[in-house]
């Protein structure tokens, strides 16, 4: 049987908690689950392996049972419902063989970036004369994931889960992280607001789509922003559920650009694998604005209609961890950055012989520099940074994670825009407009043109923004 108790945040007085008040509470539920709940006619057969019990869930309770009566060097917090667990119509907690108990997460994460591990621990509510404190005897954690944790015990008692994220250093560790966080995210947001004014304003060769690239920088931008202003908007559980719903689609948008573009550049690649002029190819606008923007609207689609109360909870708007909701973004991301990381290195595999080609022609070290320089950037642009999201055991890692991908709009502006040509000349005409220097027919903005780069890097140029 099992019994569901609810405590308010005014029934259970401050943060601090009561070991006193707390002992009552349970003994008093006890004593309640013990009475209502009927033995099974074999229940007194001392043979029976696995007794029927009474458990009673409460909620609310964690304020009076604080963390803190845990013993551990490590920042605690509670990870689970507390849960109660007695034999009816008998005091007896011995039990003749472990039983498991299954306890669900609390949901905690957030979007990848705010993934944060720890060491989950099974504890019972040990009363000892006039110390009382939570205790891991005869308790251990069989198994966690995501979602929930399965406690194997050897006695009955009162039972929840914590998890210990680190040391005394860790809040420190996480403020400075979060600051980090907002810099650099503040940073990609203004580059991706230039890389999108570059590719609007600008005027580009006719071989030129920039498609993918700017619904990329687009969904990018309209991602990180909501991110920021709207991840924590938790008072209204409508509108927490529509920003969970609307960051799902816009992040897996996102992706998907990202996809649609090394596509595009395989395309091309293929063509200068074959021919010395480049010439206009790849998939029109409109199928990309077909898969762009229509995958990420089935997959939330289904999501939406297999678990309407998967988006949102009371710590963020986010995708819930229940029944593994979370996966419908997981797993698309992962699909599409695994595709993305084995179609950058096919690609580098068949620019070999082009390269090769190109070293004759290479005058300039700048020039080889230059071209390394793209090419590893766009390892980045394509978005396979992302994978360092699923490796975040250490603190560099996460560091790492943070900055790269928050500046995926700076690499683009740097490689397709401050790098291009036709884009630097488009530059210096504007300055030279808000300057009032350039004449009434524009030569002074023009002149200044570099016309001395080397062959490679005039391919490279047209390599990279052919699409």
């Amino acid at each position: 049987m099992v019994l569901s108790v609810t405590f308010g945040t005014s029934d259970v007085g401050g943060n601090g908690g009561s070991a006193e008040a707390a002992s009552i509470v349970v003994k008093i539920i006890e004593g309640l689950t013990s009475a209502l709940v009927e033995p099974t006619k074999t229940q007194s057969n001392k043979s029976l392996k696995t007794p029927t019990m009474g458990l009673t869930l409460v909620s609310g309770i964690e304020k009076l049972m604080s963390p803190s009566f845990f013993k551990s060097e490590n920042v605690t917090e509670m990870y689970s419902d507390i849960i109660i667990a007695t034999l009816p119509k008998t005091r007896h907690v011995e039990l003749p063989e472990p039983v498991n108990f299954t306890m669900y997460n609390k949901d905690r994460t957030g979007p990848v970036m705010k993934f944060q591990a720890g060491l989950v621990t099974c504890v019972y509510w040990k009363e000892n004369g006039n110390e009382t404190h939570w205790s891991v005897e005869g308790c251990t954690a069989s198994f966690s994931n995501e979602t929930h944790t399965v406690c194997t015990c050897t006695h009955l008692s009162t039972f929840a889960v914590l998890l210990q994220t680190g040391g005394q250093d860790n809040e420190e560790d996480d403020s400075l992280l979060e600051k980090v966080n907002l810099f650099c995210m503040c940073v990609g947001l203004a580059f991706l607001a230039l890389a999108i004014l570059t590719f609007l304003l600008c005027t580009w060769n006719p071989k030129v789509n920039n498609t993918a690239r700017l619904h990329l920088c687009i969904c990018l931008f309209l991602g990180h922003l909501l991110f920021l202003v709207g991840v924590s908007r938790t008072e209204n559980a409508v509108v927490c559920a529509v920003i969970a719903g609307l960051l799902q689609f816009i992040f897996l948008s996102g992706f998907v650009w990202m996809f649609l573009e090394t596509v595009q550049l395989f395309l091309l690649v293929r063509s200068l694998t074959k021919v010395q002029v480049i010439q206009k190819e790849g998939l029109k606008t409109l199928y990309l604005l077909l898969i762009g923007y229509g995958a990420p609207t089935v997959v939330v689609g289904v999501s939406a209609a297999v678990f309407p109360g998967g988006y949102g909870s009371k710590n963020t708007c986010w995708l819930s961890q229940k029944r593994y909701f979370q996966w419908s973004f997981i797993g698309p991301v992962g699909a599409i950055l695994t595709m993305n990381l084995v179609s950058f290195c096919v690609i580098l595999w068949s620019l070999r012989p082009t390269l090769a080609n190109m070293k004759s022609d290479v005058s300039q070290s700048k020039d080889t520099r230059l071209i390394i320089f793209k090419i590893v950037t766009q390892f980045f642009v394509l978005g396979c940074g992302w994978i360092l999201g699923f490796f975040q055991s250490s603190t560099l890692l996460k560091y790492l994670f943070i900055i790269l991908n928050s500046q995926q709009g700076t690499f683009i502006f740097i490689v397709h825009c401050l790098l291009n040509k036709e884009v630097r000349k488009e530059y210096r005409r504007w300055f030279s407009c808000l300057c009032r220097k350039e004449g009434p027919s524009g030569d002074s903005a023009t002149k200044d043109t570099v016309n001395d780069e080397s062959q490679p890097t005039k391919d490279m140029d047209k390599a990279d923004h052919h699409h």
